[in-house]
């Protein structure tokens, strides 16, 4: 098995929210919610420490045939909080939050864990790919947006247009009728999709964060096959270099309307049988 990772912060010299590892058998993706300037975490960590605590605690936890993956994030997430419960306010709606993707190979099958809006795709040997991503915050958002355009990229509008987006979102995370993303409360793990393929149905698998899977699911430049076959040849690195192209020759979103001009993007690449 080849697992093959690229990661790198949205801007040089900043913090890359984004975490991604693997061991025998099992690779996790977790996607940092970054907080806007102006807006209050009640919390004294940083989002990419909660993603990186929360990410290689959920690797451990996983490694357990015993434990679901479902279990695991339930069971990380408890750990996490314990670890910062006496500094900071679990309470706070703007505690740092993670997306989650966790596959596991499990005897005969492959299983998987999708939560929020990171994507999962399965390159698949006797059918086109099965990509996998949780829609409820897009849905969320579709509700909340109203229907003038977003104001251009960099400018102090849009700046605001985000924290006030940001601040809706609060009371709509992992609440029912809302989204659901790995934060302080366990049960959000209970809201993943879950489930699990034929080990030799699958040729190889794709773990990205939404800042990464850019150039298929927002950009239209590849399609999820364009990518799977981009990541085998080249890497994950080429993957996230044609992102970073594409992103600075629309600056300002006028091509590509998106909340942020470039983000912190991760992929992982696992060829299950090489």
């Amino acid at each position: 098995m080849r697992v093959l990772i690229a990661s790198e912060p949205a801007t040089p010299g900043r913090d890359n929210e984004d975490f991604a590892a693997a061991a025998p058998g099992l690779a996790v993706l977790l996607d940092g919610a970054g907080i806007p300037a102006g807006l209050e975490s009640g919390c004294s960590h940083s989002v990419a420490w909660y993603a990186r605590t929360l990410g290689g605690l959920l690797l451990a936890e996983a490694l357990d045939p015993r434990t679901s993956l479902a279990d695991a994030l339930a069971a990380s997430i408890e750990r996490v909080n314990a670890l910062h419960s006496h500094t900071c306010d679990l309470q706070h709606p703007g505690s740092p939050s993670a997306t989650v993707v966790a596959v596991r190979v499990a005897g005969d099958r492959l299983e998987h864990l999708v939560l929020a809006d990171s994507v999962l795709v399965l390159d698949r040997t006797d059918a086109d790919p099965l990509v996998i991503s949780d829609d409820r915050l897009a849905g969320v958002l579709a509700r909340l947006d109203g229907p003038d355009e977003r104001p251009p990229l960099g400018s102090a509008e849009h700046a605001a247009f985000q924290l006030a987006r940001v601040r809706k979102l609060n009371d709509h995370r992992n609440r029912p009728g809302g989204f659901w993303v790995a934060s302080t409360r366990p049960e959000a793990a209970e809201q993943a999709l879950t489930g699990s393929t034929p080990l030799d149905r699958v040729r190889a698998v794709a773990l990205l964060s939404d800042g990464a899977s850019r150039p298929a699911d927002r950009f239209g430049l590849l399609t999820w096959p364009d990518l799977l076959a981009l990541l085998d040849k080249n890497g994950p690195a080429e993957l996230l270099t044609q992102t970073r192209d594409a992103e600075h020759s629309d600056p300002d979103g006028t091509r590509w309307p998106r909340g942020k001009a470039s983000d912190d993007a991760t992929a992982v690449y696992w060829a299950l049988h090489d």
